[in-house]
């Protein structure tokens, strides 16, 4: 029978700014087991100053206990997962997420974001959250659904890289900023070393397709997740299936070739599930596949493409 288990935010259980197969896990679990992870977002200088907005004590107790190494992410975890191994996918169902506070932040800083050109200034909002009615109310006052999700998934990457910013995603996962992974979803990442090593973070009350200015709206989750080992499957590179699609990835510092390389792995999918020769998976994706832009602003850019579950039989 599965058990289930709680990590909680802290200078003993988070890791700020990178991956790293090195780190040693602040919990191992059984696969089918679940576990609820609580993370918390964002260094000293994004805390509101004023105004009716909650601070948790886990996150001060972070920036007290811990300082950033490489990226800006603070990552709860790692979670070990009994008997993984390189080669072998994770399975992580995504089964809820929740905000933890009261408000979220979105910021501008110089030479990021899509059009750092255009605007080489430093300019940070804080939005009220409302939990109960699943909605976030920016400074001027316009209302926006809460959609949650994990900025940063990710399992520990292969060895020899040794510790790695939280910033790129890469074939491990980590920064994908993929809006489609709220509550209901399922993550597939290969594996690169023992035990997996799964860390979540960078939460998201909403985004865009693009996460164009650098940030979404930046806020303090709790997820729940159930972790699946998977040795019949083998991929290279992310994968992931809402309710209604199949989902593959691409990263790359050139949108294009990010764009290549998530349709590569769907034209893989479609070829696995329908028996069909390459030639026919891509034209058969160009007839029911979407491709649409993750994110803009995490060095490897990427892309996700989309396949309706009902041209895809199991």
């Amino acid at each position: 029978m599965s058990q289930h288990h709680v990590v909680r935010a802290g200078p003993q259980t988070c890791h700020w700014g990178f991956f790293d197969a090195g780190l040693k896990p602040v919990l191992t679990v059984a696969s089918g087991d679940t576990v609820t992870m609580d993370c918390v977002s964002g260094g000293p200088d994004v805390l509101p100053q004023g105004g009716n907005f909650d601070i948790l004590a886990d996150h001060l107790a972070v920036h007290r206990g811990l300082e950033p190494h490489l990226g800006a992410h603070i990552l709860t975890g790692p979670v070990a997962v009994e008997g993984a191994e390189p080669g072998d996918v994770l399975e992580i169902r995504i089964l809820a997420i929740d905000p933890r506070q009261n408000w979220g932040y979105t910021r501008i800083r110089p030479l990021s974001g899509t059009l750092p050109e255009d605007f080489p200034i430093r300019r940070i909002w804080h939005t009220a959250i409302d939990r109960q009615r699943g909605i976030a109310t920016v400074p001027w006052g316009a209302e926006i659904e809460l959609a949650p999700f994990f900025g940063v998934m990710g399992v520990a990457p292969p060895p020899v890289y040794g510790a790695v910013t939280s910033v790129v995603p890469r074939e491990f996962g980590g920064n994908m900023d993929l809006k489609e992974l709220v509550a209901g979803t399922t993550l597939y990442l290969p594996v690169w070393a023992p035990g997996a090593l799964f860390s979540a973070g960078d939460g998201h009350g909403v985004q865009g397709d693009g996460e164009v200015c650098v940030t979404a709206l930046e806020t303090a989750l709790s997820g729940t997740f159930r972790l699946i080992l998977r040795k019949d499957l083998k991929l290279q590179l992310p994968r992931a299936e809402t309710p209604s699609h199949h989902i593959t990835m691409g990263f790359d510092e050139d949108l294009d070739d990010a764009a290549k390389t998530a349709l590569r792995q769907m034209i893989r999918l479609i070829g696995e599930r329908h028996g069909l020769c390459p030639e026919d998976a891509y034209m058969f994706s160009s007839l029911t596949v979407d491709m649409r832009v993750t994110q803009l602003v995490d060095g490897n850019k990427g892309i996700h493409a989309m396949l309706p579950k009902r041209y895809a039989p199991h």
